[in-house]
């Protein structure tokens, strides 16, 4: 009896010992598996050992590396899955940081960047410190949303990861005081290398004699020697302006050398240009004009700390990359936060607000800007549409289907009932898209404030509506006709050239050259060459227009918005 308890108890501890070489020798296999990067297989042969036995020392590692196994192979849900699995079943494992690290980088690789960090600041291991800090930095590459990140730093105040990464994205585009003031904040606090990100203005430089130069396309071989509008006239009449300033200061006792080149709109030419000696000794660039014309221009106002100015562009994009480049129009963008801000404020009851724009970028990139700033306000952004000129035919069937008639068969409510919108913003100059609104608007009858562009009183003629309907247009050139410096402008303008400034109903490139050069020339006089600190102090007075801001900005930060009033162009201000 004894004899046969001997052999059982035998066999039952061999078999235990076999059981225990047979999951070692199925964890080594799959391990070397897993060494030699054949992670399919090695999945295959960690799965028996995932599941829990009293005689598998292995389950934890099983899983963590079939998780592994899994995330090369790029079963990312599966891997995440088992890492989350290991938590839950062994949340004393001394490996638990490894896995936080790993869940880290499947959210990263998902664009999850706030669970990728929650992940990361659960991890207290410091042997990993180095490769959570490697880890962060890339899995944070592709997030440049700067109101992101600030939500990032705010959470954690103290990781100099995320806050040099929110250093890097400001410095790409500051658009507010109080966006300098954190880039400056986060370069002291976490000992950032300034000249990394702010290019700094070199000290100014005062002269006696300041040397402008125009870069414009006056195509000078095309033109015909007579008296008729030329083709690009605009150009021309931008460049008398701006020599009729140059004169208005020679008399204030500004000195301005002018020099003029003629880019011809074409690169292979302007490269040639650029190559003079006097152009990388300017003071100051005046264009280009055009976008094929943009890129080597700015590379050269960057490359040589030039100043640089585009007078008649609203596109931001032209400039975005050079901290020297500068708009003296309103970016679309700014253009759209402040109509946002003034209706806000224009619209004391009806607060409700549908946005109408165009097919094109510009109208995109404005309409956009628009309705981002107006859901921070009061605004009830209602409806968003984009037309074409074909589609546009649905502006009259949202805002004025009939559906009640009176006796004499006009329409007295619609399928957007009366007095139930407040107002449109336009995002457009197609006559085609604006000219309907007015349409329905005035078929409405209700009290529907339109606000659109300054550039509409050039292609219509029906002031009539714009003035009965209170039209409101944003207008960064806008000259209020009791202005006395604009009278003597007009004034000098007929006796040098003995024809008025325009032909245009409204726009008027040569005061737009005349008051560009007026600011630029009295910016150079009392400032120097490097006048940009001085732009961030305080918001100018204008010469021909109402002013200039550009506080911390490149681009003019001050939206006048016009009104017809007894048939006049008048300023207004929000209730």
């Amino acid at each position: 009896m004894i004899r046969l308890l001997t052999i059982s108890l035998l066999a039952t501890l061999a078999n235990f010992v076999s059981a225990q070489v047979n999951y070692q020798q199925q964890y080594t296999n799959a391990k070397t598996l897993y060494k030699e990067g054949k992670y399919n297989l090695a999945m295959e042969s960690f799965k028996p050992l995932v599941a829990y036995d009293k005689n598998n020392p292995f389950p934890e590692y099983a899983s963590f590396y079939y998780a592994v196994s899994a995330y090369h192979q790029g079963y990312k849900s599966v891997a995440r899955d088992m890492f989350n699995q290991i938590r839950q079943l062994y949340p004393a494992w001394d490996q638990l940081d490894e896995v936080n690290f790993w869940l880290a980088k499947i959210h990263f690789d998902n664009k999850e960047y706030f669970q990728a960090m929650n992940q990361l600041a659960a991890i207290k291991s410091q042997k990993l410190q180095k490769d959570v800090q490697a880890i962060k930095k890339s899995g944070l590459t592709s997030l440049t949303d700067v109101s992101a990140l600030t939500r990032m730093h705010q959470e954690y105040p103290k990781d100099a990861v995320v806050g040099e990464k929110l250093a890097r994205e400001l410095s790409k585009s500051i658009d507010t005081k109080e966006e300098k003031e954190l880039l400056d904040k986060l370069i002291t606090t976490f000992k950032l290398k300034k000249s990394d990100f702010v290019d700094e203005t070199p000290p100014t430089v005062h002269k006696n004699i300041y040397s402008v130069s125009v870069l414009f396309p006056f195509q000078v071989n095309t033109l015909e020697p007579n008296l008729s509008r030329k083709r690009n006239q605009y150009v021309l009449d931008l460049y008398e302006g701006i020599k009729l300033a140059v004169d208005t200061l020679s008399k204030q006792g500004v000195k301005i050398s002018l020099r003029a080149y003629d880019t011809d709109r074409n690169p292979a030419k302007i490269k040639s240009l650029l190559e003079r000696e006097e152009l990388k000794t300017t003071d100051l660039i005046i264009g280009p004009l055009f976008q094929e014309e943009n890129k080597i221009v700015q590379d050269f106002s960057k490359a040589h700390r030039i100043n640089l100015f585009n007078p008649v562009s609203n596109n931001f994009d032209l400039v975005r990359d050079n901290p020297y480049g500068f708009l003296f129009q309103p970016s679309l963008e700014t253009l759209g936060v402040q109509s946002a801000k003034f209706l806000a404020a224009y619209q004391v009851s009806n607060k409700k607000c549908m946005v109408f724009f165009g097919d094109t970028k510009r109208d995109s990139v404005l309409a956009m800007s628009f309705v981002n700033t107006a859901l921070e306000t009061n605004l009830k952004v209602i409806q968003v549409e984009r037309f074409t000129k074909e589609s546009s035919a649905r502006i009259l069937k949202i805002l004025a289907t009939p559906t009640e008639f009176d006796e004499f068969k006009y329409p007295k409510q619609f399928t957007l009932p009366k007095d139930s919108l407040g107002c449109i913003f336009v995002a457009s100059d197609d006559p085609v898209i604006y000219s309907k609104v007015i349409s329905s608007v005035t078929t409405r009858g209700d009290k529907v404030t339109i606000l659109g562009s300054e550039s509409w009183l050039d292609q219509t003629t029906d002031y009539e509506k714009l003035n009965s309907l209170g039209v409101v247009m944003f207008a960064s050139n806008f000259t209020a006709f009791d202005n006395q410096a604009y009278s003597a402008f007009q004034k000098k303008f007929i006796k040098v050239h003995g024809r008025v400034t325009s032909t245009i109903p409204y726009t008027d490139y040569v005061k737009t050259g005349y008051d560009f050069m007026l600011f630029a020339g009295n910016m150079l006089k009392e400032h120097g060459v490097y006048f940009q600190d001085a732009l961030n102090r305080k918001e100018i007075k204008g010469y021909l227009t109402e002013g200039y801001n550009f506080q911390f900005s490149r681009d003019n930060q001050h939206v006048p918005f016009i009104r017809f009033k007894d048939g006049e162009l008048v300023s207004v201000t929000p209730h």
